[in-house]
């Protein structure tokens, strides 16, 4: 139920003067995991609401209902996130939570611990009478954005919702997903539409599908039920300097060869069918000594051919290496020493892995994706994503030239964090 305190009634229209909701449910929901691209983004919208001044709140959904965070608590879940303060103990309730994992249950017993004010089941909108009108929901994480949560916000006085789009990869591309993933973006999709005053998109790539989506969601609505879409803003992601270390490189590395990488989930769309290919396919008496190939990432869903691919090829652990939970210093010693990052991504709503590899001034060879020209221009070199004789082509001439070649990459300026915000917290 919600806690004490005094209501303020004030509003404004100032964003520099709003309070901030920072919806944390997908970082709550993963805890022990590599964090992902989107897992990044809300870890920065973090980091960054607590730096400022402001007054900074944090919701997130739990198997008990909802728990609201003010800001001690907020830097208490960063400091447990860091791994600076261990997970607490499982509370009584949480152990009847069948559906979360050990690790999660300690998390969400942390959060109701932390929490300034729990609402149970659905009751978000008392729960919410606590805090001041003038505040900004802030959902970057694809997660927590049901019809109860965003019908809730809509109703607090003076209240304003900002949502982040990162692709509608699953309405473009359902081959790529599980089953279920189409209809729940579509349904993410349409009530964004309904509710958010701002939709954040990360590339103009991005925007464009999501106003296209949009629009084919009121053309088959009833006239009574279609609405104007919000106003979508394009913020490009930053990324976090690389902080490379040489000695979290994996000791299986045979560092004397020449080390392509890939970096991404294993999953159909990353297309690491073609990079299998090429290297069981290379023949070393035409194409020279077979390079190493090392992928960074987790096993994903429906990719099951890749999986029995990897587990019986005969260059596993001698030419290819797959490595899934690599700290990001090992990731960005490994692309530093790489001569070259292969993203050969069949669709990418961003892109973060060649802005990384680029930052460290590492070339990269990559599927032609309007994501990533808009962000990296001609520095890459783009190929079709399906033609593996350019690949290997490539691959064999970045092997002659070698990690001396990288003279075009020396100027570029990753995008950062700073410029991101400077673009969102004018407007949100």
């Amino acid at each position: 139920m919600p806690g004490g305190g005094i209501r303020l009634a004030t509003t404004t229209n100032n964003p520099e003067d709003r309070v901030r909701l920072l919806d944390l449910t997908r970082l709550a929901s993963r805890p022990g995991r590599q964090p992902t691209g989107i897992d990044r983004v809300e870890l920065a919208y973090l980091r960054e609401l607590l730096d400022r001044e402001g007054e900074v709140w944090g919701l997130a959904r739990v198997a008990t209902g909802y728990v609201i965070l003010g800001r001690s608590g907020l830097t208490s879940f960063m400091h447990r996130l860091q791994g600076r303060t261990p997970w607490g103990k499982t509370r009584f309730i949480f152990h009847f939570a069948g559906r979360l994992s050990p690790l999660q249950k300690r998390v969400q017993s942390d959060l109701w611990r932390l929490a300034h004010t729990r609402a149970w089941g659905k009751r978000l909108a008392p729960a919410l009478a606590a805090l001041p009108n003038n505040l900004t929901y802030l959902n970057v994480g694809h997660s927590n954005l049901t019809g109860n949560t965003l019908t809730a916000i809509s109703a607090h006085p003076g209240a304003k919702i900002t949502v982040m789009v990162h692709d509608t990869i699953p309405l473009d591309h359902p081959e790529f997903c599980r089953d279920e993933s189409t209809d729940r973006a579509r349904g993410m999709i349409r009530r964004v539409m309904h509710h958010a005053d701002l939709v954040l998109c990360n590339s103009e790539k991005t925007r464009g599908d999501v106003i296209r989506h949009m629009a084919a969601l009121n053309e088959d609505a009833d006239p009574e039920e279609r609405t104007a879409p919000p106003n979508c803003l394009v913020a490009r992601l930053g990324i976090d300097p690389p902080r490379p270390d040489a000695a979290a490189i994996p000791p299986e590395l045979p560092r004397e060869r020449p080390l392509f990488l890939t970096v991404g989930t294993i999953e159909p769309r990353k297309n690491h069918l073609l990079l299998l290919d090429i290297w069981e396919n290379w023949k070393q008496d035409e194409d020279g000594p077979r390079p190493v190939l090392g992928i960074c990432g987790a096993r994903g869903w429906l990719n099951e051919e890749v999986f029995r691919r990897l587990d019986r090829s005969p260059l596993r652990g001698s030419d290819i290496f797959e490595w899934p939970n690599l700290p990001d210093r090992a990731i960005s010693a490994l692309l530093q020493h790489a001569h070259a990052l292969l993203f050969p991504s069949l669709a990418e709503g961003y892109g973060l892995p060649p802005i990384e590899a680029a930052a460290l001034r590492t070339p990269v060879i990559s599927a032609d994706l309007a994501s990533i020209r808009e962000t990296l221009g001609d520095l890459p070199v783009y190929l079709d994503s399906a033609d593996s004789y350019s690949w290997k082509k490539a691959i064999k001439s970045r092997i002659e030239v070698g990690r001396s070649g990288t003279e075009g990459i020396a100027g570029f300026m990753p995008p950062t964090w700073d410029e991101h915000f400077k673009v969102v917290l004018k407007m949100a």
